[in-house]
């Protein structure tokens, strides 16, 4: 049995399965640890989620294997469905746990704040190779149709540009961002130039994503001097 056909069988999930959000379904509850347990159990459902941040960054959801992310941590394949149903519900966990630490370190966008959130959003990227190679490498991944988190990334760069928009709009009427672009494309506009800024990045660490994304802002975003 191949090692792909192998983490189907204990559990990995079928194509097109959704990964996050109240479109996944309920995973199955681990085994309850023995009493007294709870904290070694945590810290180690933790470390597993680190090595998985790991391996699916540099392979992707698919290629990322559960048998190396078990093997990092010590465990085999069986023990590490004790804290993980499934090779899904570890990648929704690891997603889970990359958006928690990115809306902790730059909030989340509000009104006069969206240019000042992205431009954190950057400098946290830039200093978490890890979390920007997972969402790099998933992302390019996820335009498969087939793929189980394609439609949550569709539903992320929808909904981010949906929110973008009226804060665009408020902006634009305090005179804090250009009159004269459309605030639906530039929704859009700042996620794809974030994206396309730390791909460079992590093809080449001389790349300064903050210098590029704040050239980007003075650029297209912010009224022009007169």
């Amino acid at each position: 049995m191949s090692e792909e056909a192998a983490e189907t069988a204990t559990g990995a999930p079928a194509s097109g399965a959704p990964v996050s959000g109240a479109r996944a379904p309920r995973a199955p509850s681990a085994p309850r640890a023995p009493r007294g347990s709870y904290p070694k159990g945590q810290a180690r459902r933790q470390a597993i989620v680190d090595e998985a941040l790991v391996v699916f960054g540099r392979s992707g959801f698919h290629s990322g294997s559960l048998r190396e992310i078990a093997k990092r941590v010590g465990l085999t394949p069986t023990g590490l469905m004790h804290h993980f149903a499934n090779k899904e519900e570890l990648f929704t966990e690891v997603l889970r746990q990359r958006d928690e630490k990115i809306r902790a370190a730059a909030g989340d966008p509000a009104e006069h704040t969206l240019i000042q959130q992205a431009t954190k959003v950057v400098a946290y990227n830039q200093e978490s190779r890890g979390l920007t190679s997972l969402y790099a490498t998933v992302s390019a991944e996820a335009t498969d149709s087939e793929h189980p988190a394609h439609e949550e990334f569709a539903r992320r760069y929808r909904e981010g540009a949906e929110g973008a928009t009226p804060l665009l709009v408020a902006a634009q009427a305090d005179g804090e961002v250009r009159s004269d672009i459309d605030p639906a494309l530039a929704a859009r506009l700042i996620s794809a130039v974030m994206d396309g800024i730390q791909q460079q990045w992590l093809l080449d660490d001389s790349v300064d994503m903050n210098a590029l994304f704040a050239e980007f802002v003075r650029g297209y975003l912010l009224p022009r001097e007169v």
